[in-house]
């Protein structure tokens, strides 16, 4: 589930769920293509310009992995009509705040501004859209920023490549297989064409989804919709190869070592399917039934009870066309990483041969339920929300209704998707332990 922040979402804990409130939105698409939607909200002075671009990690070469990434930073580099550098001056100087994310499956943008600056948001996202520069400058300045982003995030923090390596090893033909950032060398090796040409092939308005979200007038949102993207040529129609896993039958097994930890971690990860589809959202109530806070059955077992782990949990990867599940935990003093993997099983085989108590069922639905309206709490939420169910989804009306797909699941389908998915045959081991040099001593 997404998150927000919302004091209410805290109701569950006394047994009592909160209510939503129905997203009302308007969708159209221009002529060239680009798809609308519009959500008003009056109850603060602000709006977001925001689009979401349906190119991720996923879409790359294998041999220029991180290109996805690399825009996210690249096309804030400037515009024909916004000089170099000028992009957050001109945000900032306006009262507003912007940002970009990529994943696997899309990318990002968003302005949150004061709702007189509307038009400034539209325009500039326009321009983000029509106008971009992209030269040798932009591409060498960005390639240093995504570096020492790697540098950071990834390299040289502890346990930071557990992502990559699972991804490895857990997909064979699927893109999925590569990190979101990429490789650098992939990087360094490309030219400005390549760039200019993935710029050509994915950022095109029929490629791509417009939220506008906030305090504006419906009519003349739509003007300058119309006068800021309706001029923008549509770009060629993208022709998606589509890549099937062979079903994981015996368990997998890795090891990687980390030059940042002197713990091993556990982990055992497992592939699931589309998050579009009903067996992840029944996975999604498994891991948080398992894992979510210290409540949560694996937390209370091994950390409370026993004593064996600093730290346990389960959490899923939902993604377009497929998912992971992993387990993880870090083993505490003499206990090990087979023993933390033991008890987890453990209580995986309890949810594959009975029922869990009502009490706990009902914990779980009220705790999905106010999780979904905490999703819809704020603007920025119901923004990107709108977006993604449009854009991966294909159905911006979930945003209203997902909450009934999770209500509706029961406890036998509980047991029988962690039946279904979660065996010891279907999954990868990796064993993530210190460099040599590094081990525990």
């Amino acid at each position: 589930m997404k998150k927000s922040l919302m004091a209410i979402g805290s109701l569950f804990l006394l047994g009592g769920t909160a209510t939503a409130q129905k997203v009302v939105f308007q969708e159209y698409t221009l002529d060239n293509g680009l798809h609308v939607i519009l959500h008003q909200d009056k109850s603060a002075p602000v709006v977001i310009t925001s689009v979401m671009y349906h190119v991720g990690s996923k879409d790359e070469n294998p041999t220029r992995t991180g290109f996805a990434h690399f825009f996210e930073h690249l096309l804030f580099e400037g515009t024909k009509n916004i000089a170099r550098g000028e992009w957050m001056k001109v945000v900032s100087s306006n009262g507003g705040v912007n940002n970009a994310n990529t994943s696997d499956d899309r990318t990002y943008y968003y302005e949150v501004f004061p709702s007189n600056s509307l038009e400034l948001g539209l325009w500039m996202e326009s321009e983000r859209l029509m106008h971009p520069v992209i030269n040798q400058i932009g591409v060498d300045t960005q390639n240093e920023v995504v570096k020492e982003e790697k540098r950071l995030r990834v390299d040289n923090q502890p346990y930071g490549n557990i992502l990559a390596e699972v991804k490895k090893n857990m997909f064979v033909k699927h893109p999925y297989r590569w990190a979101t950032i990429g490789s650098m060398e992939h990087l360094d090796a490309a030219t400005l064409k390549e760039f200019q040409d993935f710029n050509a092939k994915y950022y095109i308005p029929n490629n791509a989804v417009l939220v506008v979200a906030g305090d504006f007038e419906a009519t003349q949102a739509k003007n300058w919709v119309q006068q800021y993207f309706g001029p923008i040529k549509r770009g060629a129609d993208i022709q998606r190869e589509t890549f099937t896993e062979e079903p994981i039958t015996q368990t997998l097994k890795a090891t990687y070592q980390d030059p940042n930890i002197q713990i091993p971690m556990m982990i055992a990860a497992y592939r699931t399917p589309s998050m579009k589809t009903r067996d992840a959202k029944v996975l999604d109530m498994i891991s948080t039934y398992l894992s979510d806070g210290k409540s949560s059955k694996l937390y209370k077992k091994i950390v409370d009870d026993k004593k064996m782990a600093l730290q346990i949990g389960a959490v899923g990867f939902s993604q377009a066309d497929y998912g992971m599940y992993i387990l993880y935990g870090l083993p505490l003093g003499a206990n090990t990483t087979e023993g933390l993997l033991k008890e987890a099983d453990d209580e995986i085989v309890k949810i594959q041969s009975e029922l869990i108590s009502e009490k706990d069922f009902q914990k779980l639905q009220n705790k999905f339920e106010n999780q979904f309206v905490n999703s819809n709490a704020n603007i920025e939420g119901v923004a990107e929300n709108l977006a993604t169910y449009y854009l991966l989804y294909g159905d911006v009306n979930l945003i209203n209704t997902e909450a009934d797909i999770y209500r509706s699941i029961t406890r036998e389908e509980i047991r029988e998707i962690a039946k279904k998915y979660l065996n010891p045959n279907q999954r990868l081991i990796l064993d993530y332990v210190p460099s040599k040099d590094k081990a525990q001593n």
